[in-house]
């Protein structure tokens, strides 16, 4: 059975600054190129941090003078009316419209709003009443699981599966940004594959497109890359973006390398049927043989094309007596032998 084509979320999470324009372009940029959602990230700076908590050292790069956490934050946030403004732009686009919620409030505000899904970030994991309530609304839920242990990662599946919901994701995540690539533990996603039984992903913070190609080459059915119309934009998370043509290039990439995967049934290609004869090799006269001689090895030679007696039918050949006379390089055929 050919693997289902990943779902791939172009993750703008703030890379709007602030602006609707900008937000919207980021939602016309991930259509174009081929994602199949935009995901942006709604949250209330006074319910996801506390005033004094410091930033990242990532965030503190591309981020501007603001030290605090809470500062950056509170610059980001959009009004409720711009969550809907936007989900409805993304459905006049043609691209699922998607947002992490960070708080009960802001899930709320995505619940009525429409969002097919929920994606949960990787700081999240832990936050067991969160997650309760995001997964109590009956949706599929896109857990992110940077940061964490294997037996954190089945702590809070269980906690969904509590609350009577089977439809989870996991995404295996590093959350560094741009994350190293020795420090990526590709595997780490099978694992969990193969221990709960469920979808997994990748969430990818690496610079470039490789890992979220090799990603899905290893049976990734969901990718979420950040993507940001211009790197060098101020702001957390732009230099770890892709820009509209990079993420078009990932997009088409992990495609290929799709239809590259097929099958897993080993069998002649198509394309390669009309190559068979012209590189295998056949049965030929080594030299000018004549009717009423047995073949042998001192008249025998191996070469190309492969149109006539198969080589792995040689010893079924030898000792078979011609009925025709044969020229040199002459191609052998079961028709010019006397079978036994």
């Amino acid at each position: 059975m050919t693997k289902r084509a990943a779902y791939i979320i172009a993750e703008a999470g703030v890379n709007h600054n602030g602006s609707i324009e900008t937000a919207k372009q980021l939602i016309t940029g991930a259509k174009k190129a081929g994602a199949d959602a935009v995901k942006f990230q709604t949250f209330r700076a006074d319910a996801i941090t506390t005033k004094v908590n410091l930033q990242a050292e990532y965030q503190k790069k591309q981020g501007g003078a603001d030290d605090t956490q809470y500062s950056m934050l509170k610059k980001l946030e959009l009004g409720q009316d711009t969550y809907r403004e936007l989900a409805n732009y993304a459905v006049e686009c043609g691209i699922a419209f998607l947002s992490s919620p960070f708080d009960e409030a802001s899930a709320d505000l995505l619940e009525t709003i429409g969002v097919p899904m929920f994606k949960i970030g990787s700081g999240e994991i832990t936050n067991i009443p969160l997650l309760k309530h995001i997964a109590g609304k009956g949706k599929p839920v896109i857990l992110s699981t940077g940061m964490s242990t294997l037996g954190e990662v089945e702590e809070a599946l269980n906690a969904i599966y509590s609350v009577g919901n089977r439809s989870v994701s996991l995404l295996h995540c590093v959350t560094e940004y741009p994350a190293p690539y020795e420090e990526i533990n590709l595997n780490a996603m099978k694992k969990m594959r193969d221990t709960f039984d469920v979808t997994v992903g990748y969430s990818d913070h690496t610079m470039g497109i490789e890992i979220a190609v090799a990603a899905a080459a290893l049976g990734a059915e969901i990718i979420e890359k950040h993507f940001t119309l211009d790197r060098t934009m101020e702001g957390p998370d732009h230099s770890s973006s892709l820009e509209p043509h990079e993420f078009k290039e990932m997009v088409e990439s992990i495609r290929r390398v799709e239809s590259a995967l097929g099958s897993g049934i080993k069998h002649p290609a198509p394309c390669e049927q009309k190559n068979k004869p012209l590189v295998r090799k056949s049965l030929v006269a080594a030299r000018d043989i004549f009717a009423g001689e047995t073949l042998s090895t001192n008249n025998v030679a191996i070469k190309r094309p492969g149109t006539g007696i198969q080589p792995r039918d040689l010893e079924k050949a030898l000792g078979l007596e011609l009925k025709t006379d044969v020229t040199m390089d002459e191609i052998i055929t079961w028709e010019m032998l006397k079978r036994k």
